[in-house]
């Protein structure tokens, strides 16, 4: 959770395309071508200390690379360019097969990895189809290949390469002869009939923040024996003192060192103190089937709620957060209340997966680590642009504050006392082993009345063409839920502008190709296309 004050450096979108498709009975005619630590800062990419595994050497960081779901340009389909003469090598067709692996009603469209049915004039097996090697690019010596092969089932087809993308498509029978140039073929890069995704949170039943721990004013405990020797009654009683109500003790750190310290026994005492238990977990994302599981456990201890603490480790892995969450969600249900506690500003973090945490099968609860005085701002201004960033995943913001660095009593108070106008939720605390007397009397202090919310008012981030990271990923997401073609990137690019444009007309608003906050509420509002990043191909 604490961690040295600016590694501002913006981390880079990790994109990798992979895909699969099913098989098809093809007789070829000719061979296919083919550091110590546990808590960060929240706002910066380094730890200046760790909790590890009690003493121990956290995994090293590593970004990973992730698969990155593209869809189709949105671009008509035509025939050949011009007319071609019968004994010419022409390319008059081409269509998804099989239906099974197809969209019904756009036959020009195809995964990466599919097939492709082919007509024309003067087509073999053996002759070379070239596609694009970027969206809608000339088709060149550079361009991806693939050779036409035999089905019994199917006729003449081709399998479109996995680097292959949306565009027009020519046959090459030779060096000098090849046929016109056909398309656009729409080549995405996921399944287009995958599996069925698996249910997602059902949303109506989420608990609300007040029927949960995060609905009392919370501290954090990193190391028990460090807060008040140990003792459950002594810290219920110092807990009680300052209006604490939930306990977020840390139960694991990595897939395989679950703490000592988080036991049955442990929740059972805090709870005949009147106290609430959490769990929290720091989490790497190299094996997040075991981080999964030793959460669950925690749960099975009597956690009344879990906190995932993902941080640099995690960015760049959708496959691994996806991984986590859906093993996660298996073992503890689909309401069981679970907060997510990273970075505040997302911006800063373009590859941190916050969209699959906080996507409808996550957290419910998001957990920001605000810590003005570690990162250098003020408590209005946390406030404000950590709320700016974050509002568009839709989730509860519970601010978690610092005692840490020893912030002033005054501070302490106004950073409570924000909450109240910007989210309802109670804030909690990092945490009791660095809390002196004087912050533990702030905790206890009557909040500020009529807190005046500064400016800007807490806003939706503004997006253009340029812009790249999970808020451009989760605007795409739901823009496609409109707009089938828009490609899924994590890149703001001029077709996603295109495509805001569109969808900002048919609405009634401004074409600024910018995500102003009236665009964000209209585009919130469409369902996002599910997006599988565990296999090993994304589908959507």
């Amino acid at each position: 959770m604490v961690s040295a004050k600016a590694c501002w450096a913006k981390a880079t979108l990790a994109i990798a395309l992979t895909s699969s498709a099913g098989a098809l009975t093809v007789a070829v005619a000719a061979a296919q071508t083919g550091g110590t630590q546990s808590k960060g800062t929240a706002a910066a990419a380094t730890q200046k200390r760790g909790s590890g595994s009690d003493g121990g050497t956290a995994p090293p960081t590593t970004s990973g690379t992730r698969a990155t779901p593209k869809a189709s340009k949105g671009k008509a389909t035509k025939g050949p360019h011009k007319p071609a003469r019968p004994n010419d090598l022409t390319l008059t067709g081409a269509r998804c097969v099989p239906a099974s692996e197809c969209s019904p009603a756009k036959f020009h469209e195809v995964s990466q990895g599919g097939y492709l049915h082919l007509e024309g004039h003067e087509l073999r097996a053996g002759f070379v189809v070239a596609f694009p090697r970027s969206p809608l690019a000339r088709i060149s010596r550079l361009s991806p290949v693939a050779r036409i092969a035999n089905s019994s089932t199917e006729g003449l087809i081709v399998r479109v390469p996995k680097d292959a993308h949306s565009g027009d498509i020519v046959v090459r029978g030779t060096s000098s002869h090849h046929s016109n140039a056909f398309g656009p073929i729409a080549v995405v890069a996921y399944a287009l009939h995958p599996p069925a995704p698996p249910a997602p949170a059902p949303e109506a039943q989420a608990p609300a923040a007040d029927a949960t721990p995060f609905g009392s004013q919370g501290m954090w405990i990193w190391y028990l024996s460090k807060s008040d020797g140990d003792s459950i009654p002594t810290i219920a009683a110092q807990a009680k003192a300052a209006g604490v109500g939930t306990l977020y003790i840390k139960s694991s750190d990595g897939p395989t060192n679950f703490w000592t310290q988080f036991t049955a026994a442990m929740v059972q005492e805090a709870h005949a103190q009147g106290l609430k238990v959490c769990a929290w977990q720091y989490v790497y994302g190299n094996e997040p089937v075991g981080e999964a599981e030793l959460g669950a456990e925690a749960v099975a201890d009597g956690a009344e709620c879990l906190v995932i603490d993902a941080e640099s480790q995690y960015e760049g892995r959708y496959s691994a957060a996806q991984t986590y969450i859906e093993t996660l969600r298996a073992k503890i249900g689909a309401t069981y209340p679970l907060g997510l506690a990273s970075f505040p500003y997302v911006n800063y973090h373009e590859s941190f997966p916050y969209s699959v945490f906080l996507g409808s099968n996550g957290a419910q609860f998001n957990v920001p680590q605000m810590y003005w005085k570690d990162i250098g701002t003020t408590v209005a201004g946390v406030y404000a642009d950590t709320f700016e960033q974050n509002l568009v995943y839709g989730r509860p913001i519970c601010p978690l504050g610092q005692t840490f660095e020893n912030p002033s009593a005054t501070e302490l108070v106004a950073f409570r006392s924000d909450a109240v106008p910007y989210s309802g939720c109670p804030t909690s605390f990092w945490d009791w082993q660095e809390t002196t007397a004087t912050g533990w009397a702030a905790l206890a202090a009557p909040l500020e009345a009529d807190v005046a919310i500064p400016q800007p008012e807490a806003t939706s981030p503004l997006l253009s063409e340029g812009s790249k990271g999970d808020q451009v990923l989760w605007l795409q997401e739901h823009l496609a839920g409109a707009i089938p073609t828009q490609e899924i990137t994590g890149v703001f690019d001029a077709a996603t502008k295109t495509n805001l444009e569109a969808f900002q007309t048919s609405h009634g608003l401004p074409a600024t190709g910018e995500t102003d906050a009236t665009t964000w509420a209209d585009v919130l509002a469409l369902t996002p296309v599910a997006v599988d990043w565990t296999g090993s191909t994304p589908s959507g």
